[in-house]
């Protein structure tokens, strides 16, 4: 245990050293930390859905009739009509034959490795992808490659070289749509018409795009026009943008039939509570017919790029609601977060291992639920902490 204590010593040190904060409210614009209200720019619930009545009035709804727990896996006996109308709801929407349902985007993500890829397989990522992403690799028997944030040229020739191998191999690309940590978006044409010349399988993971790209809010895919053909593997979670919990994947019938059959991380758990599924589906019934809140979010992040434009800063080129803005080094982006926690407002401090040595940033998410003047007030705190 002394190894350990010099570890976490070692941590504090070097500025990475991470701390819970305990929130005493909904997720919203406006919470409660440690007792303290906040004007908080990092959560994940981009569309204010999170807090929604009508989908915590589906979720208590369902619980009337369903209980709580699921009781066991979706093989065994947890498998519920409510699951059952959610996944074909969720396969509709995002333009896919079918959808499995996840309790976590990193079981998603493992379910996809263990069922498609094996040892002589082949598995090339971004190397900004998702920690998921690239754990799913680590942990599958596939030899795993990576490529330079969105560099297709390096990517290619990887590719390339794995099509000289003499073993019969799948060749998977996994990459982010809109990376979590730079806000940025894959080039998914590029990388699905690189699959294609290449005859490899293209998954994209996107936790960030789904509910908030594209004309309905399908994400990427749709943004993009890719279809199944194209992005044969599509990954979403569902407690971001949807605002409640779990992840899917979706694809064709063989596809979804191979992940039930054989993703260890899908037969091996127990299924979520039906009134999740029941939540999820009402979310989705609001991301349809509410098309203000995307156009709200959008006008949001343009106001914000125009405001902090006037600062002396370094943010990153992003058009997502993920707007990062990096300080370089561990410890003065940890202090900045400090002191605007001091004034009320939460942003948290990223520092790697999540992000690459040297690009420490304070990740700024934002929300159809923030106001304009909500950016006003963090702007003028910036302004003060940046200058010091």
């Amino acid at each position: 245990m002394h190894e350990l204590e010099a570890e976490l010593t070692r941590r504090r040190e070097q500025g990475l050293y991470r701390q819970r904060r305990i929130i005493q409210s909904a997720q919203g614009p406006q919470t409660i930390i440690n007792g303290q209200p906040m004007l908080s720019f990092c959560s994940n619930d981009y569309l204010g859905l999170a807090n929604h009545p009508l989908i915590k009035q589906a979720f208590v709804q369902a619980t009337e009739h369903y209980g709580v727990g699921s009781g066991s896996a979706h093989l065994v006996n947890g498998h519920s009509q409510l699951h059952h109308d959610c996944e074909q709801m969720l396969a509709e929407f995002s333009g896919r034959d079918r959808a499995l349902l996840f309790s976590t985007g990193y079981m998603a993500n493992l379910a996809v490795t263990s069922a498609l890829v094996g040892r002589n397989d082949f598995i090339f990522q971004d190397k900004l992808n998702h920690a998921s992403l690239i754990d799913a690799a680590k942990l599958s028997d596939a030899r795993f490659q990576r490529y330079q944030h969105n560099d297709l040229e390096q990517l290619s020739r990887l590719l390339e070289a794995s099509l000289a191998h003499k073993v019969q191999a799948r060749r998977l690309i996994m990459a982010d749509a809109v990376f979590s940590m730079d806000g940025d978006a894959a080039d998914a044409r590029a990388l699905a018409a690189l699959a294609r010349r290449t005859q490899s399988w293209l998954m994209l993971d996107d936790a960030h795009g789904f509910g908030v790209l594209g004309n309905s809010g399908a994400g990427l895919c749709q943004q993009q026009q890719l279809s199944q053909q194209d992005v044969p593997v599509l990954m979403a979670t569902l407690g971001k943008a949807v605002g409640v919990s779990g992840a899917f994947v979706a694809g064709s019938e063989a596809l979804i039939e191979t992940l039930i059959q054989s993703a260890r991380s899908y037969i091996f758990t127990t299924a979520t509570p039906p009134a999740i599924a029941a939540a999820v589906m009402q979310s989705i019934q609001l991301i349809r017919q509410e098309s203000w809140r995307r156009e709200k979010l959008f006008e949001l992040i343009a106001y914000f790029k125009q405001r902090i434009a006037g600062l002396e800063c370094e943010l990153m080129p992003s058009d997502t609601a993920i707007q990062p803005l990096v300080i370089g080094d561990n410890h003065r982006a940890l202090q900045i977060s400090q002191q605007l926690f001091g004034e009320g407002i939460h942003v948290t401090a990223i520092r790697p291992p999540t992000v690459p040595p040297g690009t420490a940033r304070l990740r700024i998410t934002l929300s159809a639920a923030h106001q304009k003047k909500d950016i006003d007030q963090l702007i003028k705190a910036l302004q003060k902490y940046l200058t010091r």
